[in-house]
């Protein structure tokens, strides 16, 4: 589901591969009440004709794929992703839960010619357009692609994940948000869609807006297991973007609490939440 996360057309991971598989599948596991609503969604707007062809288009480690399966038990799905090793680990996931039958893999960069998917009834794109260079352009795709009636589903992040009080920082509390702004600095540059309003850009499509739904994630202590590795394995990766952006201090508490071995560390404390805001656009073409 992707942030960060997703590669159909982004920058190729590299040896970070199988760092962001882990954090793929953390985020899929401690935010599945959200994947579960929005498919439900999916489902009340697919009511007459649910889908039997489906495509998630920048699939990461397959949290759609495998959500949209499970809503949707007669559909077959195909994975597109730029990234193999991202492929290869979905589809030991689906052979894990027994849908690999189900499931199709395809290598594309979104940016590049796009790989002939056929004619299908529902188009997931979760955190990943904004990773397109023009994503005009894959809108214009998407619609080709999508058979008279059929659904695309948009979800972009507000923001990304939150974790930590308000007061950790020395002597100066507020690191999360100096470190999250700092990101945004940076985003701003390279991801220049992310936080877009994608209402009037599938309007201009040719798209029909059925839904925009704001969707809150706001999980409070005690928070599941999973929770305290998502926390740690997306403040390690957090970490990445901004250090040079940071001061001294900021950058060694951070450090003291992504030290997995440390008495601080993230993946012992009993004060963490997970805050992250997500949207929901479900648009047909007509």
């Amino acid at each position: 589901m992707t942030d960060h996360h997703h590669s159909a057309a982004g920058a190729s991971h590299g040896s970070d591969e199988p760092a962001m598989a882990a954090l793929l599948d953390l985020d899929a596991e401690v935010l599945h009440t959200f994947l579960s609503d929005v498919t439900s969604t999916l489902a009340d707007l697919t009511r007459d004709e649910p889908p039997r062809r489906i495509v998630d288009l920048g699939s990461g480690t397959g949290a759609g794929t495998l959500a949209l399966l499970r809503r949707f038990e007669d559909a077959e799905a195909t994975a597109v992703d730029r990234s193999p090793e991202l492929l290869d680990h979905l589809l030991a996931k689906a052979r894990d839960r027994g849908v690999a039958g189900r499931v199709r893999t395809v290598q594309a960069d979104l940016d590049d010619a796009w790989p002939d998917l056929g004619a299908v009834h529902l188009v997931w794109a979760s955190v990943s357009l904004h990773h397109l260079a023009d994503p005009d352009r894959g809108l214009r795709k998407i619609f080709e692609l999508l058979r008279p009636g059929g659904l695309l589903a948009v979800i972009e992040m507000a923001g990304f994940p939150r974790f930590l009080p308000d007061d950790i920082g020395r002597g100066r509390p507020g690191l999360e948000a100096r470190c999250h702004a700092a990101r945004a600095e940076a985003h701003a540059e390279h991801l220049p869609h992310l936080g877009a309003d994608w209402g009037p850009r599938l309007s201009r499509a040719g798209f029909a807006v059925e839904v925009e739904r704001p969707f809150t994630i706001d999980l409070r202590p005690p928070l599941p297991e999973p929770a305290a590795r998502y926390a740690h394995a997306s403040l390690q990766r957090l970490r990445s973007h901004v250090a040079e952006k940071l001061s001294s201090d900021d950058l060694a508490t951070l450090d003291h609490l992504i030290d997995s071995d440390g008495p601080d560390s993230v993946l012992r404390r009993d004060d963490l939440t997970v805050h992250a805001e997500r949207t929901l656009w479900a648009a047909r073409r007509p």
